[in-house]
């Protein structure tokens, strides 16, 4: 039986009983005509007298209770704020044992007037009241919160009932996405879906998730981006598309790195690079406007938006600073990225293997990521980063005039890289040129060492030129809820198994 050794699942599933013999049904059904607790705090007003004025009905878990003998205080909360009840004996004598049946974790529901006590605390005076749904199982902590962070991860369900602060976060990053639409909206893009499951990985360099569909016998790959069939839709006459919704990269975990992630993906035809730059500085600043105002900040007398993250502050403020990336090597590696011979002792020199036989760019790519990137982490604003080296760009148009540099940035905040933008390759010789470089010296049953041929043959019906951006939706979560570690913001995070054979990576394993 579940919980059989538990003492305190058999006492609850006493209390059970007694409401089942009461007639009650411990779980409840369909309750008509609820307000949320903030609405009905509303509803108190400096004319409201102490023994209640409007009548309203209010559900939520019981995570405060107070016994006093022929009175009784319940704190319900819901997702959106707490309310104090108030249970008089004189008020429900016909019920009053019931109500003391009450416990800790219940989902209950109660009607009556919204007034307050002598100390001026809004209450609402019950006049009838009723179970919802029976906790068989204490909340932990008594609601103060749970103070074990993998508990947290791995419980999400206590996390969210018990720590108003992550039901905020997760109601937060709800609010940025339908902002996100909302924003796309209004310039005419389209949101669309592309498959999950793809026969051929592609629109990154990255380790692939491999699954096999069994009714027509093929391996498939849990995609890593949407990228080239979103392009495709560019050829089809589809001139502003976006989407938002998983990448699966089979590779490490870490506070900025979760093997699914949430990503907004979008191209639009006819545009470029500095498209893209005006588009998401734009969004960006939007979005930190009204998550400003959200959390009721108080305006900086120069006029700046700013938010907090972790021990500083975030300077949003348009135009956000733009670094070439040739200029950021210069500095920080010492050498022009350029010169062949100083950037192969150089990688020598910071214990990069096999120099010789590495391709020139991703030397510099390997330089950049040691030396470089780490130094964005002192920018107190946001900064694009442009004009990467070529050969690290395989779907990107080269810098006219400039072939070896690629029309690409990377937007960086507090040294954590939110967003990838390119001018859009769609010259179809050049495109099948990148993709064999690319996939040069890979093994042919390696899953990344497969070309799309289809989508080098979509290019050769004419793909307009356009502009492409990915922004990261979970590290944007971060950034603007003050949340240093991805798991924060993400409902069900990938978790190590605990015990041996466990089957849901994503729960514990010892729970009922």
């Amino acid at each position: 039986m579940l919980q059989s050794d538990n003492p305190e699942f058999k006492f609850r599933l006493s209390r059970l009983e007694k409401w089942q013999a009461a007639g009650t049904d411990p779980f409840g059904s369909r309750i008509e005509a609820l307000i949320s607790a903030s609405a009905a705090r509303e509803l108190h007003t400096s004319e409201t007298p102490h023994d209640g004025g409007t009548i309203a009905k209010v559900a939520g878990r019981i995570t405060l209770l107070r016994d006093i003998g022929k009175l009784i205080f319940i704190t319900i909360t819901d997702w959106t704020g707490k309310i104090q009840i108030g249970l008089a004996k004189q008020f429900l004598a016909a019920h009053w044992e019931q109500a003391k049946l009450l416990e800790l974790g219940d989902i209950a529901w109660f009607s009556g007037k919204v007034g307050h006590t002598k100390t001026g605390e809004i209450t609402l005076w019950a006049e009838q009241f009723g179970l919802a749904c029976k906790s068989l199982l204490p909340p932990p902590e008594k609601f103060h919160g749970l103070a074990d962070t993998e508990s947290r991860y791995r419980q999400r369900y206590l996390d969210l009932s018990a720590n108003s602060e992550s039901l905020d976060v997760f109601l937060t990053r709800s609010r940025i996405i339908q902002s996100i639409r909302e924003f796309l909206s209004k310039r005419q893009f389209v949101e669309v879906e592309t498959p999950m499951m793809q026969a051929i990985p592609g629109g990154a360099a990255a380790r692939p998730f491999m699954t096999h569909h069994n009714a027509l016998d093929i391996d498939l790959y849990m995609r890593i981006s949407p990228e080239l069939f979103l392009k495709r839709l560019l050829v089809g006459g589809m001139e502003r598309v976006y989407e938002i919704n998983r990448n699966f990269r089979n590779e490490g975990i870490d506070t900025r790195h979760n093997p699914e992630f949430t990503m907004m993906e979008l191209y639009q035809a006819y545009s470029d690079l500095a498209g893209m730059m005006e588009l998401t500085e734009t969004l960006l600043a939007s979005l930190a406007e009204a998550r400003h105002a959200s959390l009721n900040l108080p305006a900086a007398a120069d006029g700046k938006i700013k938010l907090p993250y972790g021990d500083r502050l975030i300077d949003f403020t348009r135009p956000f600073q733009r670094l070439a990336y040739s200029e950021l090597f210069l500095q920080h590696v010492g050498v022009a990225m350029t010169d062949a011979q100083a950037v192969q002792q150089c990688a020598a020199q910071h214990g990069i293997t096999d120099v010789a036989k590495t391709d020139h760019d991703v030397l510099v790519g390997m330089l950049f990521e040691r030396l470089a990137e780490p130094r964005l982490n002192d920018l107190d604003q946001p900064v694009f980063v442009y004009d990467y080296p070529a050969g690290l760009c395989p779907l990107t148009r080269r810098k006219t005039g400039q072939p070896h540099l690629a029309e690409r940035f990377e937007l960086y905040i507090a040294g954590m890289e939110l967003a990838n933008a390119y001018t859009e390759l769609n010259d179809p010789f050049v495109q099948h040129e990148t993709f064999s470089a690319q996939l040069a010296g890979l093994k042919e049953e390696d899953s990344m060492a497969r070309m799309d041929h289809d989508f080098v043959t979509a290019l050769c019906h004419g793909m307009p030129p356009a502009g492409g951006l990915g922004i990261g939706i979970d590290r944007l979560v971060m950034l603007l809820t003050n949340r240093t570690s991805i798991r924060d913001v993400v409902l069900f995070p990938l978790l190590k198994s605990r015990g041996a054979g466990a089957a849901d990576a994503h729960a514990s394993t010892d729970d009922a």
